[in-house]
Formats: structure tokens, sequence, C-alpha cells
């Protein structure tokens, strides 16, 4: 039977997250709590499971990721804080709470997503693996977060609200926005493996593909789902003008985009044979994810 990743590596990872938040008696603490209620505040850990299982799947200990799956989550979760900001996506909701902003102040939350931006690069550079890879793990990490990644695409998505978008237009900030992060987590943990070009491909691949369909099930969820189920604001997206797969191609459509990007996603993992079987499971899984 294959082993469920939710399974294998949630909890390792959830309490990892937890040891790596400082601990201060000193005046520091008020940003420690900022910090600890967004990066505690439940969330699936796709990235860091991606991390992982990658670092397993090219031959290595997965614990010999972890530390590079928490800096992944680090950055997912600053991501969270500054997308919910009333500068951005102004949303009040985020996993089922009230967003960092609502419960802390706009310029808390701002600070509290500077601090894990900038504790992640300190969680890879303590990492107990060879510097060379410590070294290439920072660098993969800087460009998915800047403004060739993440950055780039919160700009290219909010451009996207006041100027009409076609469906590559979308695809190319979904794999800045969403993808450059999701990229990243499967490549540092080839990178905690030092595996080879073809791994390292296959993974690139998969990540790419993956990226797109994680995107339009959460467009399709922000048209179909309720705020009890989704955990955050539903119809933000057309309350807010934005082009979407679900405006551009309707429901049905982007859910069978979705299905066709995630078997372009399964097949890039021919490389590594049946050991992969556990990803492709839990690739299915997101395509028919319903938060």
């Amino acid at each position: 039977m294959t082993e469920n990743l939710t399974e294998k590596y949630l909890d390792t990872i959830n309490r990892a997250l937890a040891a790596y938040l400082p601990e201060s008696d000193g005046a520091e603490n008020f940003m420690n709590d900022v910090m600890a209620y967004s990066l505690q505040n439940g969330g699936k850990r796709i990235r860091p499971m991606l991390t992982m299982e990658f670092c397993a799947l090219c031959g290595k200990d997965a614990a010999s990721a972890l530390p590079f799956a928490c800096a992944v989550e680090y950055v997912h979760t600053y991501s969270l804080i500054h997308d919910d900001l009333p500068c951005m996506d102004n949303d009040d909701m985020r996993r089922g709470k009230p967003a960092s902003h609502i419960r802390f102040g706009e310029a808390n939350a701002l600070l509290g997503g500077d601090g894990l931006l900038t504790m992640a690069f300190g969680i890879l550079a303590a990492a107990e693996l060879p510097p060379a890879l410590i070294v290439r793990a920072v660098d993969a990490l800087a460009d998915a977060a800047g403004v060739c990644g993440m950055i780039g695409g919160q700009y290219l998505d909010l451009a996207g609200e006041t100027e009409a978008r076609t469906a590559d237009d979308l695809r190319a900030t979904d794999a800045l926005k969403t993808g450059a992060l999701i990229r990243c987590a499967c490549v540092l943990g080839c990178i905690a493996a030092d595996a080879d070009y073809e791994q390292i491909e296959a993974a690139e691949l998969f990540a790419e593909n993956l990226g797109v369909a994680f995107q339009i099930i959460d467009d399709v969820l922000d048209v179909t789902s309720d705020v009890g189920t989704l955990g955050k604001p539903v119809g933000s997206d057309e309350k807010n003008g934005k082009s979407t797969y679900v405006s551009l191609l309707g429901p049905e459509q982007a859910k069978a985009e979705a299905v066709r990007y995630t078997q372009k996603a399964i097949d890039a993992l021919a490389v590594f044979g049946d050991k992969a079987d556990a990803l492709t499971d839990f690739a299915r899984a997101l395509a028919e994810r319903i938060n």
C-alpha cells in the first residue's frame, strides 16, 4: 500500500517549524508571537512535503532535507501574510482565522512576514549539509522568492485586476506567483540529495505542471466553495475584477485543465519509476481537494 505523504511527513514538519522559531525573553517576544500565529495556523504543508519526498526519491534520507523544507514553508507563510494585506489582496481571513493584519495590525503583520522571510535564509545556512549544497539552496530560494519568482508574480497578479488577461497571461503569472516556490521546493529536495541533472529536470517539470494545476483549482474553489470550507473569503477574484481560469474557461473546463496539467506532472515522474507512486497519489489528491 502506498504511504500517504501527509501521514509520512506532516508531524515531523510541524514540529520542526515550531522548533526553528526563536525563544526570547526580550522585547522581540511580540514579534515571535506574530510569526508563530501564521506559521502554526494549520496549513497543508504541501511545499515542505515535496522537498522531503524529492530528497527521498533521489536516494537520500528525507530528514536530510528538513531544514530546506522548513525554509520553504517560512517563505510561503511570509507570502500569505503579505498577500492578505490591504495593499495586496485585502483579505480578512486565512485558514479559518483572522488574517495576521487583522489580529496584530498592518505594520506588525508586515514585520512578521519580513521576519519569516529573513529567518528562512538563516535556516538554510545552518543546515548540516555540505556548504556547496547550501549555497545552491540559498540561490534557488532567493530566485524563487524574488522578482523573478513570487514578487514578480504578485505584481502581475495585481496588474490583472485592471488589465484584461488571456490564458497565456495567467499561466505566465502563476508560473511566478505560485509555481516558482513549488518548483523551488521540489528542487531543494533534489539539492539536499545531491541529485543528478535528469532527476532535477524531472522535478522541475513535475513542479511546473503541478503549480498550474494547483492555481486552477484555487480559482475554481474561489467560485464554488464557501468560507467555512475554504477558511478564507470566497469570491475575492470576482470582487477585485481579476481574470482567472474560471472567468476565461468556466468552472468545468477549468477543472478539466487542472486534471490535464496534473497528468503532465505525473508523467514527468517516470524517471523515478514505482518509487514515485506516493507522489503521484499526492498530485491527484491536490487536483481533487476542496480547500
